[in-house]
């Protein structure tokens, strides 16, 4: 079985781009995945190359920016390639089969309204991590 679970967050923004025969939508973009923390030292991440088509490659474009958290699905994908100096290159990527929010909305002007409501934008009908006890019902 070859699936992959990876939540993090955008290196820098999605890069939307067609095919040229049928115009199929792709986006590539990188996913910074956190480690678990070592007990001594600094944090350490990986930086995980991906790869969207179709409508999703379309949504990711349209929804996502640098640094905002992202939840994929997928698999991975080896492949190589000779450049014009015959040099072999290897990549390792991801390709998305579902992709998700995670982490709260990014504030922008079209959920402002939402904060006057006295809820806090994109934390509206969630409940922080706790135990049963803590629990409002």
């Amino acid at each position: 079985m070859n699936k992959s679970i990876l939540m993090g967050r955008l290196t820098k923004d999605p890069d939307l781009r067609y095919t040229s025969g049928k115009n199929t939508a792709i986006c590539s973009f990188t996913v910074a995945v956190n480690r678990r923390m070592p007990k001594e030292g600094q944090p350490q991440a990986d930086f995980i190359n991906c790869i969207a088509w179709g409508k999703s490659a379309e949504f990711v474009a349209k929804y996502f920016r640098k640094g905002q958290q992202i939840a994929v699905v997928g698999r991975i994908q080896t492949r190589t390639w000779e450049d014009n100096e015959s040099r072999k290159h290897y990549v390792t990527e991801i390709i998305i089969e579902e992709v998700d929010f995670a982490g709260s909305r990014p504030k922008t002007e079209s959920n402002k309204s939402d904060a006057d409501d006295g809820e806090e934008s994109g934390d509206a009908g969630f409940y922080p991590e706790g135990t049963d006890d803590e629990l409002p019902f």
